[in-house]
């Protein structure tokens, strides 16, 4: 029995949508289109225009880059700091370095992810760039813990106890043994992460951190036109579309993965008989 292609087709079809709108959009744009008085005149317009009388379909070919680009910085950065922080306090024998390690992440933890990004953007007022670095600050506690709670299973196992009995450094221990052992898992934590990462920077853009108010922007298009959603619902339904496709897809292709790595050449998953 082969692995159905199904859900991979399925996933490669959704999130190639949102994904080609924002890397491509803004270079399929010559320039801003004129801007229009009426409010939902959509003459000459594919989805109208917006409250201010701006090209919807022009917004979105803009909007989507912001979303993405932020989100995905903001996903790889956390990991990058997660993973040495939840590998060393694995690895340690030093009960003292763990403390010092973990528990700061603990208090972060403690504090609502969106509650410290607008205690934050009330004293700064960050772009694009510090939202990057605010969503992955606020996701780095959850993704260190589970590195270390998934990496303190796999460095009790009797291979790495011999790695180490072989006076291997502890970079070919805890990256070349324990880190590849647990990518699995890291890859299913990856497609649920990157959901709630695009929920931090839509919500925040949504809010008005890290987006000006008039920005090309799908969260930003939501917010303002949320008001004359039955006069010109367009202008809010294609941006949240777009969004909910994203999140949709990169999971449906995150559990293809899994999927496919948990079956063996036989078609069978690990473990089964």
């Amino acid at each position: 029995m082969r692995v159905r292609p199904g859900r991979f087709a399925l996933g490669v079809a959704v999130v190639t949508v949102p994904v080609v709108i924002a890397l491509l959009g803004p270079v399929l744009v010559g320039g801003p289109p004129a801007r229009e008085a009426s409010f939902a005149d959509g003459e000459g317009h594919w989805f109208g225009t917006d409250f201010v009388g701006r090209d919807v379909w022009y917004q979105v070919l803009h909007g989507g880059r912001p979303v993405v680009l932020t989100a995905l910085a903001a996903t790889a950065l956390a990991y990058l700091v997660a993973l040495p922080l939840g590998l060393a306090g694995a690895l340690t024998h030093r009960r003292l370095v763990e403390e010092l390690l973990m528990r700061p992440l603990d208090v972060l933890l403690a504090v609502p992810s969106l509650l410290m990004i607008l205690l934050v953007a009330t004293v700064f007022s960050p772009g694009a760039v510090g939202l990057a670095l605010l969503v992955a600050v606020v996701n780095v506690p959850d993704a260190a813990r589970l590195v270390r709670a998934t990496a303190t299973e796999f460095a009790a196992r009797p291979a790495v106890e011999a790695l180490r009995m072989q006076g291997e450094t502890w970079w070919r221990v805890a990256v070349g043994h324990v880190g590849r052992s647990m990518l699995r898992t890291l890859a299913a934590d990856a497609g649920t992460r990157l959901t709630g990462v695009l929920y931090l920077v839509a919500t925040a853009a949504f809010l008005g951190v890290g987006a000006a108010p008039d920005a090309a922007d799908w969260a930003v298009m939501v917010d303002r036109n949320r008001t004359g959603l039955f006069v010109q619902p367009w202008a809010v339904v294609v941006p949240a579309l777009l969004i909910v496709a994203l999140t949709t897809g990169a999971n449906l292709l995150f559990d293809a993965a899994l999927d496919r790595r948990g079956r063996n050449p036989g078609g069978k998953r690990a473990g089964e008989p």
